[in-house]
């Protein structure tokens, strides 16, 4: 596939990427390269080859996925920079408090 200056602008402006109107036709080459690279992979055979994640057959432990509360809201919420922003103790819940952000 051969790329021209027309689509490089395109790209570039959906990519929010400012390119100097000298840069395009250079660029358009380099891209059109890159794709021509990417269509040779379509070549490869790879009828009968596993999807692999990693080259290197390992498996990671695992841990149980189970929900544990921490016990710890006091001494996350010790780290509030001033205690106008902890509402309420611990046993109601005690959350940190901003400033609104958004009207």
């Amino acid at each position: 596939m051969s790329m021209d200056k027309d689509t490089v602008k395109k790209i570039a402006f959906l990519a929010r990427v400012r390119v100097p109107e000298d840069a395009l036709a250079p660029l358009a080459g380099e891209l059109s390269n890159i794709i021509g690279w990417v269509e040779q992979l379509s070549e490869v055979d790879t009828d009968g080859v596993d999807a692999m994640t990693s080259v290197t057959e390992a498996t990671w432990p695992r841990r149980d996925d189970v929900v544990k509360d921490g016990g710890m809201a006091e001494d996350v919420l010790a780290n509030a920079t001033e205690p106008e922003f902890v509402s309420g103790d611990a046993a109601k819940g005690g959350f940190f408090t901003v400033p609104k952000v958004v009207e």
